[in-house]
């Protein structure tokens, strides 16, 4: 502590106010008034030196402990319930290291999804490739006869069109793992998000012969971002139109409460099994009756997007019966 050169020049001036307040004393008062003066000084002195060596040792702790984060060790805790600026320094320390090892979670944790977001992407994109470089090659054989070459070209059309959508379904999944999508919190319309919903899949419906119904009063409405959950409620419909049997029914409920507004999808197709259930939102996974097409991302992207907006969806199903898709859209609280 001696050493540092602000203590140094401290001393200097303390000892310079000593002596000749000393001097002045004796010359003034009495020698016994000067004794007096030097042993109020040295004892003053004493306990500004004390007290200067116990902050600067507080520091030296600081200093180290800071050295320590540094390394990466963040589960030291130093605060400090004592009054005083050392004390309101050391929580402050606490609270920014607290903030600095969350942020360094963060990343980590964000670093794993962006690897198995990767990783998601490859295996999927593994076996269309592999099809397309097969069809490839066969292709280059002038002597194929021309039949086989459509249907090979035709085929290697649809993969690709397959990995178009693939890909940019796992691009949005990452974005809304990583929060960067901005949904917006605007009034939405109930009815007209329906009805934009089921248009990308009334030619499918027709093919199959299935009914549908939609029952509900026109004015309920919510919060929440128009676009992106017309984008979950078609992946959802398009499971119920995947997993109905030809001259099925599929009806969509919608209402509101003080509480929240729902919308309530129901078919009486093939149904999940017990097994399933508890998996389906899980991105990749395919039950037991998924179609051999069906990749098993669609309704893992109507479960971010909803939960995204602080939604909830259940789902209630039985093997032969039928499923049910319950989606609430809570009211939000200014």
């Amino acid at each position: 502590m001696i050493r540092n050169r602000e203590v140094k020049v401290l001393l200097f001036i303390l000892a310079v106010i000593s002596i000749m307040a000393i001097i002045y004393a004796s010359v003034v008062y009495s020698i016994s008034a000067a004794v007096f003066l030097l042993v109020v000084i040295a004892a003053i002195t004493y306990c500004f030196y004390h007290f200067t060596r116990y902050r600067y040792k507080e520091m030296e702790k600081l200093s180290n402990y800071l050295q320590q984060i540094s390394n990466g060790d963040v589960r030291l805790d130093i605060r400090d319930n004592v009054e005083g600026e050392l004390s309101i320094l050391k929580n402050n320390i606490y609270k920014v290291t607290l903030m600095l090892s969350e942020q360094s979670a963060l990343l980590r944790e964000e670093k794993l999804k962006l690897t198995d977001a990767i990783s998601d992407i490859s295996h999927q994109l593994k076996t269309p490739l592999t099809s397309m470089v097969v069809m490839t090659d066969l292709l280059c054989n002038p002597n194929l006869e021309e039949m086989r070459r459509r249907e090979f070209t035709n085929n290697i059309s649809i993969q690709l069109e397959r990995m178009e959508w693939l890909v940019s379904s796992l691009l949005k999944l990452s974005k809304m793992d990583a929060g960067t999508i901005p949904f917006k919190k605007e009034q939405v319309d109930v009815k007209k998000l329906i009805n934009k919903s089921v248009e990308p899949i009334l030619i499918p419906m027709d093919i199959k012969g299935l009914s549908f119904e939609i029952t509900g009063d026109e004015s309920v409405s919510y919060t929440g971002d128009f676009n992106w959950t017309a984008e979950a409620l078609i992946n959802i419909l398009k499971n119920c139109v995947e997993h109905t049997s030809e001259d099925g029914k599929i009806h969509i409920r919608y209402a509101e409460n003080v509480l929240f507004t729902e919308i309530i999808i129901q078919d009486n197709g093939k149904g999940i099994s017990k097994k399933d259930l508890p998996y389906i939102f899980k991105r990749f996974y395919k039950g037991e009756n998924a179609s051999e097409d069906s990749i098993g991302i669609g309704l893992a992207m109507a479960y971010s997007i909803i939960k995204s907006q602080h939604g909830d969806i259940e789902v209630r199903s039985k093997v032969g019966e039928g499923t049910t898709f319950h989606i609430k859209f809570y009211k939000q609280v200014i």
